[in-house]
């Protein structure tokens, strides 16, 4: 038998014998190929079809396509499908099945049918070529099942995202009133960390100190301000550390200023912050410490120092909790609790003027009067043993031995200024003690604790007693046996007392 292919309605081909077609080329074509007569039934088929279906070329030939193996081949609609190219003009019909075969399983079939013609006869044959399209419309599904599972889930994300967005939305209001907050405390924070530490707790088991804490549990737990007077060095911020670590406010950091470091400009924009634009160099705006303490405790110490024009300010935050930033005009509404604390006579300052009656009164509801070291010689030696083990740990040494006579000096010493001194003067010891035993440097002289101590004002008793000891040192105030070193303070500090108490050499 001979064959000769027609195309899109073209005359027949130069002929070419159907095992020659099979074997010379169909052959060699890796999909599977099947010549069908006008019958439908199968003429010739290639070996690819031959292996995909796993027949015999003698089971196939003369069978009619769809009573192949157990009629397997019964592909709904695919004998319409074939018999249409017969009868019509349609050269060439293309079209992609699923079946599931009887032996090979389901399968997803591309099925392209062609007519053919033989040279003996008119009658068109079918050419139907088949791929196998399985494992890729499989991964195509998988894909598409992929993508919509990938789709739902970023739809659900972004649902989710939205309503993230709306809650980010209206919690953003309060986010921005606390960040400025939150920087300033961590701005206030770091500075506070390069100041000098203080002990956790008050050391000391005398009577005198006892009353004090009493004095601080009672009034701990409240929302009254606190007035804390004593004597440079006593340990009035301990005090008011103590306060508010056994109030409700204690979860927030306790904000300190003190307002003898720092000029009427400087501590007023400090205290109440500014506005964009407020003086030259205001670049942007800045939180007060009263901001930063909304909600917590504050530490005015030295508030003696605190300017005549700021007291009106510092009276208004008391009385109404209210104030308005340097070059601002909003009201500005706090919760924050005002410890105090002062060395002066506050009662001598209002009747000289300098310090406003009315915050005398406002400050003073409940004062705490921290009592000097001289008044608490039973404390000084656990004040010692805490100094020393800590001064020690610092620096790398162990002191193991107190002797007697350096704590019968300690005790005997008069100590003006206070726990701080004691502390300058046994760091001063730890550095020059070389061995386990602590060796006492300074010359702490049994005179000091007899001289008579202020009977009006501790202003009046610090100018005395500076004076007696410049005096004693010839009026030497840096040095070896100077003023400085006997009090126990720095050279610039001690010639700012002697300014500020209008002492003067003679």
């Amino acid at each position: 038998m001979e064959i000769k292919n027609k195309v899109s309605g073209g005359e027949p081909s130069q002929e070419q014998s159907c095992p020659e077609v099979f074997d010379n080329i169909m052959g060699a074509v890796h999909e599977p190929l099947v010549v069908l007569d006008a019958d439908l039934k199968v003429v010739k088929a290639n070996r690819s079809f031959y292996q995909m279906f796993h027949v015999h070329p003698n089971e196939l030939e003369g069978i009619l396509l769809f009573d192949l193996d157990n009629r397997q081949w019964n592909i709904p609609k695919l004998r319409d499908l074939l018999e249409e190219i017969i009868p019509k003009n349609a050269e060439v019909n293309d079209f992609v099945v699923e079946h599931i075969f009887d032996v090979i399983g389901r399968k997803i079939l591309h099925l392209n049918a062609r007519k053919i013609y033989t040279k003996t006869s008119h009658t068109p044959m079918i050419l139907l070529a088949i791929e196998d399209m399985t494992e890729r419309e499989e991964q195509k599904r998988d894909l598409e099942l992929l993508v919509q599972n990938r789709t739902f889930e970023l739809v659900l994300a972004r649902d989710e995202a939205e309503e993230r967005r709306k809650k980010a939305e209206a919690d953003f209001a309060e986010i921005r009133e606390l960040q400025d907050q939150l920087e300033a405390e961590r701005a206030y924070l770091q500075d506070e960390i390069k100041l000098e530490g203080n002990h956790q707790n008050i050391i000391g088991q005398s009577d005198s100190l006892k009353h004090v804490l009493l004095k601080i549990e009672q009034v701990a737990g409240s929302e009254t301000t606190v007035l804390i007077l004593g004597e440079t060095g006593t340990g009035k911020e301990l005090a008011a550390r103590a306060i508010h670590a056994l109030s409700s406010r204690k979860n927030r950091t306790l904000v300190k200023v003190n307002c003898a470091c720092l000029s009427a400009s400087l501590i007023e924009s400090d205290l109440f912050g500014y506005e964009k634009g407020a003086f030259t160099g205001s670049l942007s705006r800045h939180l007060g410490r009263f901001e930063v303490a909304n909600g917590t405790t504050i530490f005015l110490d030295e508030i003696g120092e605190l300017p005549i024009e700021l007291q009106a300010k510092l009276l208004r935050v008391l009385q109404e909790g209210e104030f308005e930033r340097l070059g601002g005009s909003q009201t500005i509404k706090v919760d924050t609790r005002i410890v105090a604390a002062t060395n002066r006579n506050l009662e001598k300052e209002v009747r000289e003027g300098r310090f406003r009656e009315d915050l005398w009164y406002r400050l003073n509801i409940f004062p705490i009067t921290m009592p000097p070291l001289r008044e608490r010689l039973d404390d000084i030696p656990l004040l010692v043993d805490a100094f020393v083990k800590k001064i020690a740990r610092r620096l790398g040494k162990t002191i193991e031995i107190i002797p007697a006579v350096v704590m019968a000096a300690l005790q005997e010493y008069h100590w003006p200024g206070n726990v701080r001194e004691l502390e300058n003067v046994l760091e001063r010891a730890v550095i020059n003690s070389t061995g386990p035993k602590l060796r006492l440097v300074d010359e702490l002289k049994k005179s000091f604790k007899n001289l008579p101590s202020s009977p009006k004002t501790l202003e009046a008793y610090e100018q005395e007693y500076i004076l007696r000891v410049l005096e004693l040192s010839n009026w030497k105030v840096s040095g070896k046996n100077s003023a400085s070193e006997i009090l126990g303070l720095d050279r610039s500090t001690l010639r700012a007392r002697m300014a500020k108490l209008n002492i003067e050499k003679p």
